[in-house]
């Protein structure tokens, strides 16, 4: 199985993942985990993360420019996640292609102001222009499990200030500090998530610090699936 945990940065998902494959690797299930961006292995994710903080002229501009960097980093490895979910692994990913959906929809919306209330991103004509990117051209293997890790977009960005006021070398890039664009990303995740777009979803509330309750939540999801396989 492959398992991609999404939502806005701050809102928890490195925390959450570390105690699922904690949970799942108890349990005696082969774990493979990755992160994406890889912006220290990738050559298209690096370039990304300096265009996210303005080293890169006006690359950050073009949405659909930064969305095919990140959409070349998971191509990258497209083979080797197929590879480890024939071998029976459980593949748990820090953001994936939902993730380059939900922000490309979202700065589309915001540039070109036309996100109202009950307006659902999933029809957006750049939400299947990024799927069919990623898994038409540059074969990423579509996921099966996708979980929202879900928080207001105010308490996420609370953690990540909180976090770069902690750490020097977490600070916030340009996506993470646009109030706005956050706003709608989470309602974008919202949207996929409500839709169970290219897979099924599972929303998890993170607004609390049960991190393990919620581990062991989705840890008898993934066990499930896989005595049903």
């Amino acid at each position: 199985m492959i398992i991609a945990f999404e939502g806005v940065d701050g809102a928890g998902k490195n925390t959450l993942v570390t105690a699922v494959e904690k949970e799942l690797i108890a349990r005696e299930v082969a774990v493979a985990r990755l992160g994406f961006p890889r912006y220290e292995h990738s050559a298209p994710a690096h370039l990304a993360q300096e265009a996210l903080y303005q080293r890169m002229g006006d690359l950050t501009d073009s949405i659909h420019g930064m969305a095919t960097l990140f959409a070349l980093d998971r191509h990258d490895v497209a083979d080797d996640l197929s590879e480890l979910d024939s071998d029976g692994y459980v593949v748990l990913l820090d953001r994936y292609t939902a993730s380059n959906v939900a922000y490309s929809a979202a700065r589309q919306t915001v540039r070109d102001q036309t996100k109202t209330g009950s307006d659902s991103l999933v029809h957006h004509p750049i939400v299947e222009w990024v799927a069919s990117l990623e898994f038409g051209q540059l074969g990423v293997p579509v996921p099966d499990l996708q979980i929202l890790v879900d928080v207001e977009a105010s308490t996420a960005q609370e953690r990540a200030q909180d976090r770069e006021e902690q750490d020097a070398s977490r600070s916030r890039d340009v996506y993470e500090t646009d109030r706005i664009l956050q706003r709608r990303t989470v309602e974008a995740y919202r949207d996929l998530a409500a839709a169970h777009w290219r897979s099924p979803w599972h929303i998890v509330d993170a607004s609390d610090d049960d991190t393990q309750a919620r581990a062991e939540e989705i840890a008898d999801i993934i066990t499930n699936a896989l005595d049903v396989d």
